[in-house]
């Protein structure tokens, strides 16, 4: 026990709510008492969280006699096995505190026969995202393949149809996606309630499906307006087939979307995602990045004007931080950055970048 350590004074600070409270504090409300009152102190964060969900935490909390005692000799013994040991030692003095009754601290011949600190450290994070990753799995697996399909059908549409009216795969993608989009403000309205995705549905096989279709509806009207005059404006005389067109773009939404929902799920936040955004930044980024790295100027043309590419990318990045910073009230909102992080905006701005460096760096070799 050390009296001076962080997990001491969360516990005594647990202890006082606990006292407050005529009601019990479930999970969600005891990991946001306890990420408020960590503070900018990050090195717990995950495992509070981890601690706030565990079961055993509300039967050592709550539970009266034997039971308690029980309840708190198993959690603690989950946790030694799981953490390392500087943090089980927070975690531990945070329980004694907490409870007031005494917890069985790890040996310390437990402690030498750990192989290394790396690995303790790998047996943790395994243990925080394997069961995010068995739960994404065949969501992300479904949209792969989807994605796959899709292409072939375009294929076969622009054979069909599309190469004899002479339009490119740039306009019949803004095409269809606006199709889509009017048809969700009108006969298929429920459109847009059931194609977006948000955190618990991503973390549900039964609804695998719906990450089919999270990049074909925007959310926002707004919003799907600008991402599909950028796309207009940045595939409009693509030479790529409609297929080729269909297949990045769909592989880039999956790729930006995929760790967002991971970060989400690991801070369990409250997020949904849909439409193009990924994709719109990630080539937003790309155009940037070249002109930057080639150190001249990149403009983008329409008919009208010519918008240089490091002014889409700060008037575009203005909007998504209007949209993606502001948090729902009454849902676990997280940091500013960490609601950035779950959004497809900023990893398709960073998938955008890296691209643009790998170009470089092809170029130059």
């Amino acid at each position: 026990m050390n009296g001076n350590s962080l997990g001491w004074r969360l516990g005594l600070q647990l202890k006082q709510w606990l006292s407050q409270e005529a009601a019990p504090l479930r999970s969600q409300a005891l990991a946001n008492r306890l990420m408020d009152a960590l503070g900018s102190e990050d090195s717990l964060r995950g495992p509070l969280r981890d601690l706030a969900s565990q079961p055993l935490l509300q039967q050592a909390l709550y539970g009266q006699g034997a039971s308690r005692q029980a309840a708190l000799s198993s959690l603690s013994q989950q946790l030694r096995q799981i953490y390392a040991p500087a943090v089980v030692a927070d975690l531990l003095d945070l329980l004694e505190a907490a409870t007031g009754l005494p917890v069985q601290r790890p040996a310390t011949a437990d402690a030498a026969t750990t192989s290394s600190s790396t690995s303790v450290r790998l047996r943790q994070r395994l243990h925080q995202h394997g069961p995010i990753l068995v739960a994404i799995g065949p969501g992300l697996a479904l949209a792969a393949a989807g994605a796959l399909v899709f292409a072939w059908l375009a294929r076969e549409l622009d054979r069909a149809v599309f190469e004899g009216w002479g339009w490119s795969g740039g306009v019949v993608l803004v095409v269809v996606l606006g199709l889509l989009q009017a048809l969700s403000l009108g006969p298929l309205r429920a459109l847009r309630q059931r194609w977006p995705l948000d955190r618990e549905q991503a973390l549900q096989p039964r609804q695998a499906w719906r990450w089919l279709g999270a990049a074909w509806i925007h959310e926002r009207g707004l919003e799907a307006c600008l991402n599909l005059v950028l796309l207009l404006v940045f595939l409009g005389d693509s030479a790529l087939q409609l297929g080729d067109v269909v297949l990045r773009y769909s592989l880039t939404a999956l790729a930006t979307l995929t760790p967002a929902v991971l970060l989400a799920a690991h801070w369990r936040l409250q997020r949904r995602w849909s439409g193009a955004a990924g994709p719109v930044s990630a080539l937003i980024a790309l155009a940037a990045g070249l002109s930057l790295l080639h150190w001249k100027q990149l403009a983008l043309s329409t008919p009208l004007f010519s918008v240089p590419a490091w002014v889409l990318l700060l008037v575009y990045g203005a909007l998504q931080l209007n949209w993606q910073l502001p948090s729902s009230e009454g849902e676990p909102s997280g940091t500013p950055l960490q609601r950035l992080l779950c959004s497809q905006w900023a990893w398709g701005l960073l998938l955008g970048l890296a691209w643009a460096v790998v170009s470089r760096v092809r170029e130059q070799l």
